[in-house]
C-alpha cells in the first residue's frame, strides 16, 4: 500500500532510506538547565558555533521532543514516540499536551495502523508517550499492527525498580497496556549490537539507562545514528563529560559517550538527536579538545 506525505515534512536520505523527523514540540527554556546542569551559560557561551540554532545568546539551550520514521527492508518503523497527548504528568510542561504529533506522522506517510516496528531506544516518559491513546477511558496500543522493541536490560531493570508514583503513572498509560496487548517485544542486545530489521541495528549505549540503545541506520552506502538520550544536545559534543541529571549512572554516561563520538568522528556517518532542535541532523567532527557537530539540513 502506498502512503502519501506531505512536502512539507523534514527528511534525510540516507543511502536511499528517508528518515522523516515527525515534530512534537520545543522543549520550554527551562529544560536546559535542569537537565545539563553543567552546562552553565558560561561553558554554552565558549561554544560559539552553538548559536543560534542550539542554543541561544543568553547561553539557554534549545531542546525539541521528535521522533523518526522511515522505511527499511520493507518494514515501516518509528524510533521513539514523545510525550504523548492527554496524559497526566509530574513536568507541567508535559502535563495535558495537546499537539498535532500523529496528524504529522500521518502527512508523513505513517497512519498509526501502517507502522509495523516502533523502537524505543529506552523506557522515559518522553521517549514512550504516543505509544498509547486514551479510547473509552482506555489506553490503548496506538500502532495496533506494530511490534514495539525495548531491549531486554531495559525491560527488566524497571521491571525490579521501585518507582515513584510520577513514573508508576507513566507505565501505567504508556507502556503496561503495550505489553498487556502482546505487543512489547524485549530483546538481548549484546555488546555488538542486535538487528532489529534489515539496515536497522540496536547498539547497546547505556549510562542513561541501564538498557539505553542507540539506533544504527545503514542503506545503500550511507549510514546514520539516531541517539536517543546517550546525547541530549549537541553541546555534549563539545564537552561530552556533560551529564543529565536523570541519568542512572552518569559516570558510565560519560564514557559511553566519548567513546560514540570517538568512533563517529570524521566518518561522514549522520548523528540524528532525538532532542536535537532544527536542523538536529549533523556529522560529527572534532573541533579543540572535542567535537562539534557540522549541520545538515533536512530536505522537504
Amino acid at each position: 500500500m502506498r502512503h502519501g506525505r506531505t512536502e512539507s515534512t523534514p527528511f534525510w536520505d540516507v543511502g536511499g532510506v528517508r528518515v522523516h523527523r515527525i515534530d512534537e514540540t520545543p522543549l520550554p527554556p527551562p529544560t536546559g538547565p535542569w537537565l545539563l546542569p553543567g552546562a552553565t551559560p558560561d561553558l554554552v557561551a565558549e561554544e560559539e558555533w552553538l548559536r543560534p540554532a542550539y542554543a541561544g545568546g543568553d547561553g539557554l539551550l534549545r531542546l525539541d521532543s521528535h521522533g523518526f520514521a522511515l522505511v527499511a527492508g520493507g518494514r515501516r518503523i518509528l524510533v521513539d514516540t514523545g510525550i504523548g497527548n492527554g496524559k497526566t504528568r509530574a513536568n507541567p510542561a508535559w502535563n495535558g499536551l495537546r499537539t498535532g504529533y500523529l496528524e504529522r506522522l500521518t502527512a508523513a506517510g505513517f497512519p498509526p495502523d501502517s507502522v509495523d516496528l516502533v523502537v524505543l531506544t529506552h523506557l522515559h516518559t518522553d521517549h514512550v508517550g504516543w505509544n498509547t491513546l486514551e479510547r473509552s477511558g482506555a489506553w490503548e496500543p496506538t500502532f495496533p499492527n506494530a511490534r514495539y522493541v525495548v531491549s531486554r536490560a531495559e525491560r527488566d531493570f524497571w521491571r525490579g525498580y521501585e518507582m515513584d508514583a510520577a513514573r508508576r503513572q507513566m507505565f501505567r498509560d504508556s507502556v503496561d497496556p503495550v505489553e498487556e496487548a502482546g505487543l512489547l517485544d524485549p530483546v538481548d542486545v549484546p555488546a555488538e549490537g542486535a538487528e532489529a530489521a534489515p539496515g536497522v541495528r540496536l547498539l547497546p549505549t547505556p549510562g542513561h539507562t541501564p538498557g539505553h540503545v542507540a539506533v544504527r541506520l545503514d542503506g545503500g552506502g550511507g549510514t546514520a545514528l539516531i541517539t536517543g538520550d546517550c546525547v541530549h544536545h549537541p553541546v555534549q559534543l563539545a564537552r561530552p563529560d556533560l551529564t543529565s541529571c536523570v541519568d542512572t549512572d552518569p559516570e558510565q554516561a560519560r564514557a559511553v559517550r566519548g567513546a560514540l563520538l570517538d568512533s563517529l568522528a570524521g566518518t561522514g556517518t549522520l548523528l540524528l538527536g532525538t532532542h536535537f532542535p532544527p536542523p538536529t541532523a549533523g556529522r560529527v567532527v572534532r573541533h579543540g579538545g572535542g567535537y562539534r557537530l557540522e549541520p545538515v539540513p533536512p530536505g522537504r
